[in-house]
Formats: C-alpha cells, sequence, structure tokens
C-alpha cells in the first residue's frame, strides 16, 4: 500500500465538515420550508409535512444500518459527497403532484442524510485536539442549523415569485456547488478508506454489518444512555424544525415569508447555541449537567409555544424562535462529542452511528406522533406538549450517577 498523504490540518478539515453538514441540513429543510406552498396546491393536509419528516429520517437510519461498507471503501468525505448527491435525486421525487412519489423522495433525502454524523465524527475525532472536542464537534453541528438559516431566508421568497418547483432546482444547485467545493479535500482526508471493502448486496444486508453499530453501543452503558437522551431531545427538534412554519400559517395566521423568517431566526441562533454550549461542555467539563440544563429548558420553551395564539405580536413568536434556537436545537454537538468520548477503542463511527440511530428514532417518533395529533384532533397544542414530556425524560434518564 502507497504512503498516506499528510491529514490536513483541524481547521481546514472542521471548515470541510461545516460545510457539508449545512448543505445535508439544507436539504433535510427543504420540504418543511415549502410544504404551506406545496400543500396548499396539491390539497394535502398540514398532517402530510409530519410523515414526510418522519420518512426522512427512516431513510437517515437505513443508511447507519447498512451504510457502513460505502464509508469503509470510498471513505467519509467522498461517502458525504454521494449523500449529497442522492439527496438532490431526492428531490426530483417532490416535483410529481403525488403523495407516494413525495415520500420516496423524503427517504432519499434522509438516505443522503445518513452519512453525515458517522462520517463527520469519524474526521473529526481522527483530527481534533482532544482538549476542545465539544467545542470542535458543536462547530461542525453549527452547519445544521447553518443550512436552516439558507432555507427559511432564501426558500419561501423564490417560492413567492417562481413557485415552489423552482425553489427545488435552487436546492439542487446550491448543493451541487458544495460537493465541488469539497473535492479538494477528498484526496487527504479519505487516505484510509479500505478499497478492497466488497460492496456486493451481501455485505450491506449482512446481519454482521446491520448489527455492527447496534453492538458498538453495548460496549459501554454510558454510551446508550447519552443516545437515548438524544433520542428525548431529537423528539422536541425534529417536531420544532418539521412544524413551526405549518404552526405558524396554519395557525397563527403567518404568510410563508414571516413564518419563514421565524425559522431563520431559529436556525441563526441555534448557530450562536450550539458553538456557545460546545464551549460551556469544554469550560465546565461537565457535558451531562449540561445536557440535563437543556432537556429541561428545551421542554419549558415547547410549553410556551403551546400558549401561541393569533393575537400575540410577531415580535414574541421571532424571540421565542429565537430562544429555541439554543434550547431546542443546539444539544447535538455536546451529545456527539460526548458519545465519541465515550465509545470503545477503535469503534468511533460504529459507535456513532449506533448512537444516532438511536437518536434518530426520536426524529422518527416526534413528527410522526405530531402528524398523528394534528389529523386526530386538529390541535397543535397537544404535540407540544409532547415535546415537554420528552425533555422531561432525557432529564430523568441524567438524574442519577449513572448518567455522569
Amino acid at each position: 500500500m502507497k504512503e498516506s498523504p499528510a491529514t490536513p490540518g483541524w481547521v481546514s478539515a472542521l471548515s470541510a465538515m461545516i460545510v457539508v453538514q449545512m448543505a445535508t441540513a439544507f436539504l433535510t429543510r427543504v420540504t418543511p420550508t415549502i410544504a404551506p406552498a406545496m400543500s396548499a396546491e396539491l390539497g394535502w393536509s398540514d398532517a402530510v409535512i409530519g410523515y414526510l419528516s418522519s420518512i426522512s429520517t427512516v431513510g437517515s437510519i437505513a443508511f447507519l444500518v447498512m451504510g457502513a461498507p460505502i464509508m469503509r471503501r470510498f471513505g467519509s468525505i467522498r461517502a458525504l459527497q454521494l449523500g449529497l448527491a442522492l439527496g438532490i435525486f431526492g428531490l426530483c421525487f417532490l416535483l410529481p403532484p403525488l403523495l407516494p412519489v413525495a415520500m420516496a423522495g423524503a427517504f432519499l433525502i434522509g438516505l443522503g442524510y445518513g452519512p453525515s454524523s458517522p462520517a463527520g465524527s469519524d474526521v473529526l475525532h481522527r483530527i481534533a485536539p482532544p482538549r476542545h472536542h465539544a467545542l470542535i464537534f458543536s462547530l461542525k453541528q453549527a452547519g445544521v442549523p447553518a443550512g436552516g438559516i439558507v432555507a427559511g431566508l432564501a426558500l419561501p421568497p423564490i417560492v413567492a415569485a417562481y413557485g415552489w418547483r423552482a425553489s427545488l432546482l435552487f436546492s439542487a444547485a446550491l448543493v451541487v456547488a458544495v460537493i465541488l467545493v469539497v473535492q479538494p479535500m477528498r484526496r487527504r482526508l479519505d487516505a484510509g478508506r479500505d478499497q478492497t471493502q466488497s460492496l456486493a448486496p451481501g455485505a450491506f444486508l449482512s446481519l454482521g454489518n446491520v448489527l455492527e453499530p447496534l453492538r458498538a453501543l453495548r460496549g459501554s452503558t454510558s454510551v446508550m444512555r447519552i443516545a437515548a437522551v438524544g433520542a428525548c431531545l431529537a423528539i422536541g427538534q425534529g417536531i420544532w424544525f418539521a412544524y413551526l412554519i405549518t404552526f405558524a400559517v396554519s395557525e397563527l395566521g403567518y404568510d410563508l415569508r414571516a413564518a419563514g423568517l421565524a425559522f431563520a431566526v431559529m436556525q441563526a441562533t441555534g448557530v450562536f447555541g450550539r458553538v456557545l454550549l460546545g464551549w460551556l461542555a469544554d469550560r465546565m467539563r461537565a457535558s451531562v449537567r449540561l445536557l440535563a440544563f437543556v432537556c429541561l429548558a428545551s421542554g419549558a420553551t415547547s410549553l410556551a409555544l403551546m400558549l401561541a395564539t393569533p393575537a400575540w405580536p410577531s415580535w414574541l413568536l421571532y424571540v421565542l424562535a429565537a430562544v429555541a434556537g439554543i434550547t431546542v436545537s443546539s444539544w447535538n454537538g455536546v451529545q456527539i462529542a460526548e458519545i465519541a468520548r465515550r465509545s470503545p477503542s477503535g469503534q468511533i463511527r460504529e459507535a456513532a452511528s449506533g448512537a444516532t440511530i438511536v437518536v434518530f428514532l426520536g426524529y422518527v417518533v416526534g413528527p410522526l406522533s405530531f402528524a398523528l395529533l394534528v389529523a386526530a384532533t386538529g390541535r397543535f397544542d397537544l404535540g407540544f406538549l409532547t415535546c415537554a414530556a420528552a425533555g422531561l425524560v432525557g432529564f430523568l434518564l441524567l438524574a442519577t450517577k449513572r448518567g455522569a
């Protein structure tokens, strides 16, 4: 085997991971952002966006369960690029006015999002200074709300001027640009890939491959507990991301631009919040206590949204969205860094995949339960009560010595 090229500096690698994370997250925000326009034209109910969000997460879980051979064969950067390309393909499935086809598109977008956590964790754990792990992982995860900012600010004006289908074309072009931008990093960051790894169907479907991420979790009870807390927080985050815009339009009477602005505000403070929480976790050396506090804060913020009515001044919704950017959507980097720190030696990528599967179950359960509640009762407040309950459960999981 030829000598591997030198690994690039961690700042360059982190920059690449942030850009890719932003693009993968942007793809998952496209459907929630344009959902009111799609639903109005196609006659879909408000519950549909919850179904699409849950199906997208199922796609991500499918990659996490079976996608390890791709990451081993091609390397983390190439896996991320392939995921972005798959997301573009998924956008095409949103064009026909058929809900089953749109569901297939949502699944493909989620499948493309799948590599973002394990591949990013693999790269950053290899090159990042250990003393700054929480901050660096949080900076990478700040790409998620950054992608949401782009979606919330850019897509509604395009929808208003040219229609929601034009917004899909813009989205595809943006993601293609990101694929090309990170290509120069690929040779060095993927130098350790295993080019002998088989890509035959059996390599993906074998029981050993499917169970590998979960086996890595079994190696540490504390890793499993932190993953379960992430699932609780993901229920609230998934509901806010999927339904904030639809709630603002359908229940509060906002137009799509104003609702998109509230979503963008939440994403913008999420960038700051992820960096802040990462810095605090490194500074305090107490990531678990910080996560416990976030669980309570996330639940309290969702309880506040339950009280929102059309009589609220718009600034109050924007303030609450700004708070939610920190309390509801800024925990990911701290949680992922803690997973990496506690993972069995030599199994960072596998443990990250297993933990992300558990977390993503929250992203399935949250929007799906919300959709079912809205469909059955027509009430949004019960769904936001679910967010609050999930935050409390997460806190209780950490309120023991074993969670520390």
